[in-house]
């Protein structure tokens, strides 16, 4: 069967968008202008866009947002408030330590300390008839970075489906979204999942799934190394410190992107058996964790849709 590839440079990453027919061609193009306008829109990583126009007014005033960026924010405020492990209302921290620039460094304690109390997301205030966002202290930063790329990932699928485009895959920088049937008898795709030790191309084992969101977060790629230690980037709102557990990769397999970008902080942060409990109502999210030592833990939903094809990890559910 036929595919059509193009790659593309944004969000900091390479993007590949393909498709399985000719005729869909030219939505490639089209998803890539969708992306240049959301990252225009959602960057905090310039000086101007409307994220960053809410970060200048914090203590100040509200700032009214197109209902894109307000939906983007309501909805990391909520998950916020909800849940520990993710927040969106980490930028102070994140710019602090700067982990993946050239300007990156291990802060002081103190300098965490004060940090700390500009991240607690009920001092975000949402009006939801204005489509407003008002930051209440001075120097509080939103940063969406855990969740900017799911979102851009679906709006692209809800493109093409809009466009009848019948198959593609998005792959935004590892962050797959699948569009459509797979070309295989049972529908299903065959994906594999990226191992934390090896380069991007090596898979540690493959899922056999719809046409699901695959997300990865993990601590291989942006790290900080210092004073004989490493000091990743996901960091822990409650201390202020990169988390600290044995994990070095989770991936999310979930019918949106976007729940893949949370559930991947929120396994991160919470571990398995945790993880575990918190998806008692979740009926089409499941993780992987992958740990230091190589074993792998699978929640309950991908038992039988996930197998080891690098016999150097061992699956231990």
């Amino acid at each position: 069967m036929p595919k059509f590839t193009n790659t593309y440079h944004a969000l900091g990453t390479k993007i590949n968008l393909t498709v399985y027919s000719e005729i869909d061609w030219p939505y490639l193009d089209e998803a890539y202008h969708l992306i240049q306008h959301y990252e225009d829109v959602l960057t905090v990583n310039r000086s101007k866009s409307e994220l960053m126009s809410i970060n200048h007014a914090s203590g100040k005033h509200a700032v009214k947002v197109s209902s894109i960026s307000y939906q983007i924010v309501k909805k990391a405020v909520e998950v916020s408030l909800e849940n520990d492990g993710f927040n969106a209302a980490i930028g102070p921290l994140v710019k602090l330590w700067h982990i993946g620039f050239s300007n990156a460094h291990v802060p002081t304690d103190e300098q965490i300390q004060e940090r700390m109390k500009l991240i607690d997301p009920k001092q975000i205030v949402l009006n939801d008839d204005e489509k407003s966002v008002y930051l209440l202290k001075e120097g509080m930063e939103l940063d969406l970075g855990g969740i900017a790329k799911g979102y851009i990932a679906d709006a692209i699928k809800d493109l093409w489906h809009s466009n009848h485009v019948e198959r593609g895959i998005i792959d935004l920088g590892g962050n797959i979204l699948l569009v459509g049937d797979s070309k295989h008898s049972d529908k299903l795709w065959n994906v594999g999942v990226q191992s934390p030790f090896d380069h991007r191309s090596e898979s540690l084992g493959m899922l056999h799934i719809p046409d699901f969101s695959i997300v990865t977060s993990g601590i291989y790629e942006r790290f900080l190394k210092s004073g004989g230690h490493n000091y990743h980037h996901i960091l822990d709102p409650k201390t202020g410190y990169p988390v600290q557990n044995d994990l070095v990769g989770v991936t999310v397999v979930s019918p949106m992107s976007i729940t893949g970008e949370i559930w991947s902080s929120l396994g991160f942060y919470n571990d398995y058996d945790k993880t575990e409990d918190l998806l008692a109502d979740e009926q089409d999210v499941g993780l992987i964790f992958v740990y230091k030592d190589r074993e792998v833990r699978v929640t309950k939903i991908l038992k039988g849709k996930f197998k080891i094809t690098d016999d150097s990890f061992k699956l231990i559910n």
